[in-house]
């Protein structure tokens, strides 16, 4: 199976799982992503995603460049709209947080799909890099927008220019992961972090993320607008007797933490 899905409770954990060909993303790989993203999307039962590679050399290396060297078609149709062919969809159109577990490198298409995760947690083997420019393909997953923003325009010259790979630390230090573990931690750090996030009400956890999303892809103060509108209209739904009882639980939770 080029993708492999585990259920730990209220947690997916979605495994690329092509190491012999560092998770390079095939047609087939893509439209496997695609279909398990969307059942975890509908599956109530899963509150967060954990996405990660098999092996410890690759989260993916981007797109399988042998089988667009057999079939360059396939490089238009891995530019389209839909999710069966664009991973960065499959995973931008998952309501669920998904947090990405950088194992290793993550290359050209391969950064593209880890910065579509809303959550990144590094290996210390990890690597970023962006080799559009040496590998003669313009970016068509969001990277040439997306990267300049997370980290700063200089920076993301810097890397897409040179195809120069980023090691987990620096990547921690530009603010581009969340943070960075040993190999043996990674993938239980990045449950932890994922049963956290399903500890809370699904249905506010699904809004929150939207309109975080929604309010980073405008100009600030049409965000701070959206904030209030969806604010006015969430919160004149909410019972004094709810936000009792849920900030009870808050104090109880940060209790058995400090602890």
């Amino acid at each position: 199976m080029p993708v492999t899905v585990d259920r730990e409770g209220a947690v997916a954990i979605v495994t690329l799982n092509r190491p012999e060909a560092m998770n390079a993303l095939s047609r087939a790989m893509r439209a496997s992503l695609a279909r398990a993203m969307q059942e975890l999307d509908g599956d109530d039962g899963i509150r967060a995603v954990v996405l990660t590679g098999a092996g410890e050399r690759a989260f993916t290396a981007g797109l399988d460049l042998k089988e667009l060297g057999a079939d360059t078609s396939n490089l238009g149709a891995a530019n389209a709209e839909a999710a069966e062919e664009n991973p960065v969809k499959a995973i931008e159109q998952c309501r669920k947080p998904v947090i990405g577990a950088i194992n290793g490198v993550a290359i050209t298409g391969g950064f593209e799909l880890a910065i579509a995760c809303d959550i990144l947690i590094a290996s210390e083997n990890a690597r970023f890099a962006d080799t559009h420019a040496r590998v003669g393909i313009m970016p068509g997953w969001g990277l040439s927008q997306k990267l300049s923003r997370l980290i700063g325009i200089a920076r993301a010259k810097e890397l897409s220019l040179s195809g120069n790979f980023l090691d987990a630390r620096t990547a921690a230090d530009w603010g581009l992961v969340n943070r960075v573990v040993p190999p043996a931690d990674l993938l239980a750090t990045a449950k932890r972090l994922a049963h956290d996030i399903a500890g809370a009400d699904p249905a506010m956890v699904t809004a929150y993320k939207k309109l975080i999303d929604d309010g980073y892809a405008l100009p600030f103060g049409e965000a701070i607008a959206l904030e209030h509108r969806v604010s006015v209209a969430a919160n004149s739904q909410v019972s004094a007797e709810d936000v009792e009882a849920r900030r009870r639980a808050v104090i109880e939770r940060g209790r058995s933490q400090k602890g």
